[in-house]
């Protein structure tokens, strides 16, 4: 199966158009699996009032998705009011999951914020940060895949990454995690203990320098790597989606 994450950046191209059937284009184009995107809009009018994790989910004949937003209002604005957690058919902007697999069970987080940060020439509250999980059937057996966005401003993804990990504890292992993690290269693996799956460098799109697009398992084996991994041009974001193609070990 294929696995792929992929911070569509609202669908915004290069030429900063949102056009809905170009971020279609792109996720036929990676045909995955299962997909986790990030920076998700909702019927937000800078990209044209669309629902795109429902064109994600479509583009890649998904049999199941959530969306979760992380906050709601229009999001077109610099200087903007937002509020958290948008309402089913507010504006909203967030994270979704896609599979083309059986989901036997979905939860959600709301990840730990940083109540104020201090940086150049910013000072205020940190943006709502999500976590979905799926329970996945595949005819090799279960396992568990989880979609989140962590924090991009200094620090705070160091610590809402270790408090995800121990809110999946509980979890059916094998477990994949997936997301744009705001930490670069090595670090998401050190943190969590878990192996990467995926080493390319996913961010600028323009010309990666390096990887904040992870992908990790907790599964003692159980999941193996069948090619190298890539971050393909797309032609829509400012990141690079990461994609890799594994298999899961049956079991005993």
């Amino acid at each position: 199966m294929r696995l792929a994450t992929f911070n569509i950046q609202h669908g915004l191209g290069p030429d900063g158009r949102c056009d809905p059937e170009r971020l279609a284009e792109a996720v036929r184009a990676l045909d995955p699996d299962i997909l986790a995107m990030q920076e998700v809009d909702r019927f937000q009018p800078r990209s044209g009032f669309a629902d795109q994790a429902r064109i994600c989910a479509e583009a890649m004949g998904a049999v199941e998705y959530r969306y979760v937003p992380t906050v709601a209002g229009w999001m077109s604005a610099p200087g903007l009011r937002w509020r958290a957690r948008g309402r089913e058919r507010y504006p909203a902007y967030g994270i979704a999951l896609a599979s083309r697999l059986p989901v036997r069970a979905w939860r959600r987080w709301r990840l730990p914020m940083a109540s104020r940060w201090v940086g150049p020439a910013q000072l205020g509250v940190d943006e709502p940060r999500v976590a979905v999980a799926a329970d996945v059937e595949t005819p090799s057996g279960g396992f568990t895949v989880c979609a989140t966005h962590l924090s991009s401003r200094l620090g705070n993804a160091w610590a809402q990454l270790p408090w995800l990990r121990d809110a999946l504890g509980s979890a059916p292992r094998p477990l994949v995690l997936m997301g744009d993690l705001n930490l670069r290269d090595g670090a998401p693996a050190t943190v969590t203990g878990w192996r990467p799956l995926a080493a390319a460098r996913t961010f600028p799109a323009a010309g990666p320098r390096f990887q904040i697009d992870h992908i990790l398992v907790d599964d003692d084996g159980a999941i193996r790597v069948e090619s190298e991994a890539r971050a393909p041009g797309t032609g829509v974001s400012d990141h690079r989606p990461l994609v890799v193609d594994v298999t899961l070990r049956p079991r005993d």
